[in-house]
């Protein structure tokens, strides 16, 4: 979700760039077509100043930017196809606004643009070719053709036409500016002007029939393609927005998935025998009603537990009567072997009813939590089964660990989960070696490894199943009842924590225990 709000906003912040990017380019455009136009001029008045036999060695002394061509012709090259009396074209130039009306009657394309610098704006400084004096770029005015239906102002002071719109001032003529460029730049006028169709996009050409002289002065330049990403803001700008969306929004959806990652807290350490704090039901109104469901549903699960646990309860205790009465009477057969096999079978039976019960119902489920050392809890399990296991006792052992890891646990249910585990690896895979890990994220890991034939894979996990035996044949001098497992992970889930089956290369299985330090 960050990545995708990232890349929309991202996307929308350099679609606005774009936009301002290309109105930037639009105004730069013209301001360079502005500025080449009036470079031609001032390269004009240079040469035109001169006597006509000088005007060929002007030229070479010029210092002309690398995109302009002057040359000195006996007519207008011949894709010049425009031409105008000199009187005709300075109507049109100097009343910029008159292009306006079209390309048609604009004789010098976008090379002026009407976009133009207005009356009253700061004047732009350009220097002379000849003798460096600044001369000031012109402001707008309103050609006579878009101002003929505006109203018109008498010497009276009044207005003649519609009254409806009011006068423009723009409309009263050129500039003030206009006529100072005029005079400042022509006072040796050419005779004709001859220009470039509008068509050719890049490419502009100006030629003027020089005063006193049969000659044209012919000027060609061309405009500078504009370049986006010349500018270093483009790319500030973008990986401003960029850093900027991307932390808001990872801020903004981290707090969003806030109350996930509680809920899922609050899952993964669900204990239905433990008396774990109920989720905090404040905040907005679906964060209000998640917690009150998790808060509800683990409310029907320990009663669902605590109302089996009394009921396998009382069924163990109404069977512990009769299976005693039962026992009694098997005294009184007089056969016996018949005595001998049925009293194997009452004692397998009350075995299995003993093991139903205490899977059912956790003995330790009434312990209290207590912060006990582990490496001591294991040490005592070690020497307890191998006491009880004397032709096993080299087998069993407990890893080297330097130093004391605390925990929070029942220490009589982790007594019987650990020996549970023992006695398996022992039963089934021949020896035990039980092994500490260190702290790892506020949790420590125990692991019982042995170097017996494995599980298959699919088995791995279903062996902590009730009744599930990894020796099938149900005989009980080979194997259990089938619960070892089962009420292991009941003890350590109990508690926080989990247990898991692997197996070990080349062979073996280990079990590793994860518990809440």
């Amino acid at each position: 979700m960050s990545l995708f709000l990232t890349v929309g906003f991202v996307g929308l912040g350099a679609m606005g760039l774009t936009v301002e990017t290309m109105d930037r380019i639009t105004f730069h455009e013209r301001m360079v077509a502005h500025q080449d136009l009036l470079r031609t001029l001032m390269i004009y008045r240079s040469v035109a100043e001169d006597l006509p036999a000088e005007r060929a060695r002007e030229l070479l002394e010029l210092d002309l930017p690398a995109s302009f061509s002057v040359h000195l012709a006996d007519e207008p090259d011949r894709d010049m196809v425009r031409q105008e009396s000199w009187m005709d074209f300075q109507k049109l130039f100097f009343v910029p606004e008159g292009f306006r009306k079209g390309f048609r009657n604009n004789p010098l394309g976008d090379m002026a643009s009407p976009g133009g610098p207005r009356s009253g704006s700061p004047p732009l400084e350009l220097r002379s070719f000849r003798d460096g004096s600044p001369a000031p770029l012109f402001g707008g005015g309103n050609s006579s053709e878009l101002c003929h239906d505006l109203p018109h102002q008498e010497t009276d002071g009044s207005f003649t036409g519609d009254a409806q719109h009011p006068p423009d001032p723009q409309c009263f003529g050129p500039s003030p500016e206009q006529h100072r460029l005029k005079d400042l730049l022509f006072p040796f006028p050419p005779k004709r002007v001859a220009w470039l169709p509008v068509h050719r996009k890049r490419y502009r050409g100006l030629a003027f029939q020089l005063p006193n002289d049969t000659r044209w002065l012919v000027i060609r330049y061309r405009l500078p393609a504009p370049n986006p990403f010349n500018s270093s803001t483009f790319p500030l700008a973008l990986g401003l927005m960029t850093v900027g969306s991307g932390l808001l929004i990872a801020w903004g959806v981290r707090r969003l998935l806030l109350p996930v990652r509680t809920l899922s807290a609050a899952a993964a350490a669900f204990a239905p025998d433990a008396a774990s704090p109920p989720l905090s039901e404040e905040g907005p109104l679906e964060v209000a009603q998640a917690a009150a469901a998790f808060n509800a549903m683990a409310a029907r699960i320990r009663r669902f537990i605590s109302e089996r646990t009394r009921i396998l309860s009382a069924v163990g205790h109404d069977l512990r009567t009769p299976i005693t009465r039962m026992k009694l009477r098997a005294e009184f057969i007089e056969d016996d072997d018949m005595r001998e096999k049925f009293l194997h079978d009452i004692n397998e039976l009350m075995t299995l009813v003993e093991s139903t019960l205490e899977f059912s119902k956790d003995s330790s489920a009434s312990e209290p939590l207590a912060k006990l050392d582990l490496h001591a809890l294991l040490q005592t399990v070690v020497d307890d089964v191998a006491e009880s296991r004397p032709s096993d006792g080299d087998r069993i052992m407990l890893a080297d660990f330097n130093g004391t890891v605390m925990t929070k646990g029942r220490p009589m249910g982790l007594k019987r989960a650990f020996t549970n585990l023992i006695n398996n690896a022992v039963n089934y895979g021949g020896n035990a070696l039980v092994t500490i890990h260190s702290l790892r994220n506020g949790r420590v890991t125990v692991t019982v490894e042995d170097d017996g034939p494995g599980l298959p894979e699919d088995d791995l996990e279903r062996m902590f199943e009730a009744f599930v035996r990894g020796e099938e044949s149900r005989n009980r001098e080979t194997g259990g009842t089938g619960l070892g497992l089962a009420i292991t992970r009941t003890i350590i889930r109990g508690q926080g924590g989990d247990v898991v089956l692997h197996n070990r290369e080349p062979n073996g299985l280990q079990a590793v225990v994860t518990l809440v330090a």
